[in-house]
């Protein structure tokens, strides 16, 4: 097929029924009037001129010479588009995108047919809008996204908190606060830019407010009701990500037509991330708009349920260029291919088919074990990746298996069950899949967590008896790994996995019952066929932009004997990049810091510092956002501060106090 010239219109605007005007960046076909096409959404506060520009330049061409309208839309209050931005996927939002759909469905150069993708955010709303069922959204790719935001966003885990959720409140407090853009929006933007600084909130005085899955968790999660969903839907997501669980589970349990993808990668759209093996995402995606929205005959319809990259021998390191391993194709989902193994925890530290004799093994993590867990929300194949686990696993309760005779493929959900009994009404466990290679370096394949509190679910946390035996279940990630003859599998436990999950308010030990009363269960793959996975043809997709200031990653940690306190420090700075086009330069700097006392869960601080840079010419801004938490016995303390600047001249400054009560937690 002939591929069609296209041309960008810059400055759309989509006007909402309430007066709000939404800004539009389009990649349209030559021709559409008269030949309409389908439009595909992207609907994102992440700022269509300069926050996703690169990664827009690199898909939104070739779905224009493809046939398809490109459409990447500032959410209300963010970029260029007026309003003020609510919260996540608040029901403003998604009504927004609902409209938005509408207009474009009704626009003459379009055929009447709409997709919605996009990974992160773009991947949740997709999903959540599809929920909503506009008549004109007939299909859906989500990246990186999750069907339950309480257990698998970047807010909570299984009842733990992560430390996530306070890096995302202070990032997301720093993007609402960036102004427009004055070519776009003109001599009006230092009064929209005032209005969005002093109306938007710091997200964590909500986010935290809200430690069980409740009302305003469940608004959004698709789980609530998974056949609200009709539009097609293609999900795909990475294993070096904190959102690995969604594709499988989609696939189990969405009645509309879904295909799943799990890969190797780290956060980032599959055509450009690492590691490596990589996917031709445009192709992929080209092929499942197609028979969606255009109605051709093809074989997405016919595609496996699920295709994932079962991986082998990886070993961390502070840069992973790509992971060995293999394609597999399961034609079905659930599939009788996968059975469980069952493995025992047995009283002399091994992991054993046969339960030995029955005994007691006691863990109390210091507070700093989990330094090498790596960051839930990877941006690179290095240090944001769990790291070698040896330093954490010393610090565990550890069962092996012997040296392995034959490889062991699995592919799912490993679980936990377990009977335990912990010292204190509340307490957290931290549960490791590891692969042992023959050298004793210990790769990460699978994490759980919980917040024992929440055993029975996360609506009603219980605290425990201290002292009392209870049987408990913990799920770990999905996983695809195959562990080599020569390697061990190893089971890693530790009541700490500190900065990762914050913990809880007392130090705490805990008594496993092993033998038959444990049982450890893998899903081990027995048969798949090869998948034919084509990676990208350009091996380098996405657009340069000048970069006038370098930039610079960094993960460390430090520890003062001296005081006992154990830092991990983070600083990511994107550099100073200008737009080759419009000529914005923008710049974001992330500096942040996690501390704690080794045995005393009450000394965890968190402190975050960001910094986003806008310029042009003579035209200059910038806002720091500063926060801080702490905790006591029955509650976190937050602190935020908000300063912007129009070149050195501070025009805005506001600062938050809130104490809010540990819910069990």
């Amino acid at each position: 097929m002939s591929k069609r010239s296209f041309h960008v219109i810059e400055d759309a605007w989509i006007p909402l029924r309430d007066g709000t005007r939404l800004a539009a960046r389009i990649w349209m076909p030559e021709g559409a009037e008269q030949d309409p096409v389908p439009a595909i959404l992207e609907h994102l506060p992440y700022r269509r001129r300069d926050g996703t520009a690169p990664r827009d330049e690199s898909t939104y061409p070739v779905f224009a010479e493809a046939g398809y309208a490109g459409v990447r839309v500032d959410m209300r209050g963010s970029g260029d588009s007026e309003g003020v931005i609510e919260d996540e996927y608040s029901p403003q939002e998604l009504a927004d995108a609902v409209e938005v759909i509408e207009w474009l469905a009704a626009q003459d150069w379009c055929s009447g047919s709409v997709g919605m993708m996009g990974i992160s955010w773009g991947g949740f709303n997709s999903l959540q809008v599809a929920a909503l069922r506009p008549p004109a959204l007939k299909a859906v790719i989500s990246l990186s996204s999750t069907v339950d935001r309480y257990n698998d966003d970047i807010h909570f885990k299984n009842g733990c908190l992560l430390s996530a959720n306070f890096y995302w409140a202070t990032n997301m407090l720093c993007y609402s606060s960036r102004p427009p853009d004055p070519e776009i929006v003109g001599a009006d933007w230092r009064t929209q830019w005032l209005k969005r600084l002093e109306t938007i909130d710091y997200p964590l005085n909500t986010w935290l407010a809200h430690q069980r899955r409740d009302d305003y968790w469940r608004h959004g999660s698709i789980c609530e009701d998974y056949d609200a969903l009709e539009a097609a839907v293609l999900i795909i997501a990475g294993w070096g990500d904190g959102y690995r669980n969604a594709p499988p589970t989609a696939a189990a349990h969405l009645n509309a037509p879904v295909k799943a993808i799990n890969g190797p990668w780290i956060h980032k759209y599959p055509h450009f991330a690492w590691p490596k093996p990589r996917l031709d995402f445009h192709a992929e995606a080209i092929r499942w708009w197609d028979h969606w929205l255009k109605g051709i005959e093809n074989d997405a319809e016919d595609l496996p349920a699920y295709r994932a990259y079962v991986t082998e021998g990886v070993r961390p390191s502070t840069w992973r260029e790509s992971d060995p391993g293999r394609w597999v194709a399961m034609e079905s989902w659930p599939s009788s291919d996968v059975a469980g193994m069952t493995l025992h925890l047995t009283g002399d530290g091994c992991l054993s088919d046969a339960p030995g004799e029955g005994g007691m093994a006691v863990v109390a993590s210091p507070q700093d074990c989990g330094t090498a867990s790596g960051e839930y929300f990877t941006l690179a194949p290095g240090a944001d990746l769990p790291g070698d686990q040896r330093g954490d696993d010393g610090l565990s309760l550890v069962f092996e298996t012997e040296v392995l005779a034959e490889p062991l493929e699995i592919l799912g959900r490993p679980s936990l069950k377990v009977k335990l009994a912990i010292d204190a009404p509340l307490g957290n466990l931290a549960v490791r899949l590891v692969d042992v290679h023959p050298d004793g370096m210990a790769q990460r394949v699978s994490l759980g967590v919980l917040n024992l509190a929440h055993r029975g679910g996360n609506a009603t946390p219980e605290p425990m008896t201290p002292g009392a035996f209870e049987e408990v279940e913990i799920l770990l990630d999905e996983s695809g790994h195959r562990f080599r003859a020569g390697h061990r599998i190893r089971l890693a436990i530790s009541t700490a996995y500190w900065p990762l999950i914050l913990p809880p308010p007392s130090h705490v030990t805990a008594q496993l019952v092993t033998g038959s009363d444990s049982r450890f269960t893998l899903p081990v793959l027995q048969a798949a066929k090869p998948a034919e996975m084509p990676e990208p043809a350009d091996p380098d997709p996405l657009p340069k932009y000048p970069n006038l200031e370098p930039g610079e990653t960094r993960r460390w940690m430090e520890r003062d004997l001296s005081a006992g306190v154990t830092h991990y420090l983070i600083l990511d700075d994107t550099g100073a990049n200008q737009h080759p086009g419009h000529g914005m330069v923008s710049q974001e700097i992330r500096r942040e810091c996690w501390s704690i006392q080794p045995e005393d869960p009450l000394s965890v601080t968190g402190e975050a510092h960001m910094t986003a840079r806008r310029s042009r010419g003579d035209w200059s801004t910038r806002t720091e956002t500063t926060t801080r938490l702490t905790a006591d016995a029955t509650h976190f303390h937050l602190t935020a501060k908000l300063e912007a600047y129009e070149g050195e001249a501070l025009v805005f400054e506001r600062e938050w106090t809130r104490k809010i009560r540990r819910d069990f937690m």
